[in-house]
């Protein structure tokens, strides 16, 4: 399965959530008092609920989630793996219904216009690729804008988890520098 959109953040940070995780969050308030702090943000990560999509700044992002099951890994296509600028390790998102892709400002009980990623119950293994699709030649037009047939700016696999226990990243930035 593939979900393609686009992730909007005016917060610097993009994520794939587990909506089950956050029913607590109905208002500034309640958001605040979940994800304000860096040491909040991690918790969530730490805890399975959050996977960043972080490269520190805000805009909007074009985003292919593909999902795979245990038969069938997701991968990246041929042409995405040409254009990779940088892979994160596997982070960890635990489900008990569907995972959202939004800006982090847009977490919360109810998902409205974020794209729904629909995952059964469940412990998934996900990586986050950064694609340079400007790299590709005839994929921006005049004014630098990407073409119908561009690469998104993020690729995001989404797996079952192969091995339990394993280390999963859980740091505030999706990539290394």
């Amino acid at each position: 399965m593939e979900i393609t959109g686009v992730m909007a953040t005016d917060a610097g940070m993009g994520a794939l959530w587990a909506l089950g995780s956050f029913g607590g969050i109905v208002d500034y308030d309640t958001w605040e008092s979940e994800l304000l702090e860096d040491e909040d943000i991690a918790r969530h990560i730490a805890g399975g609920a959050l996977v960043p999509v972080n490269i520190g700044g805000d805009g909007a992002f074009q985003v292919v989630a593909r999902v795979g099951e245990s038969s069938a890994l997701a991968q990246l296509t041929e042409r995405e793996r040409k254009y990779v600028v940088v892979a994160s390790e596997p982070y960890l998102l635990i489900t008990t219904n569907d995972a959202v892709i939004s800006g982090i400002e847009h977490v919360a009980a109810e998902s409205n216009d974020n794209l729904r990623v629909p995952l059964p119950a469940g412990r998934w293994s996900v990586a986050i690729f950064l694609i340079d699709w400007e790299a590709e030649p005839g994929q921006a037009d005049d004014a630098g804008r990407p073409a119908p047939t561009a690469l998104s700016d993020f690729t995001i696999l989404i797996n079952p988890e192969g091995q339990p226990n394993r280390e999963y990243r859980t740091q505030i930035q999706t990539f290394e520098r």
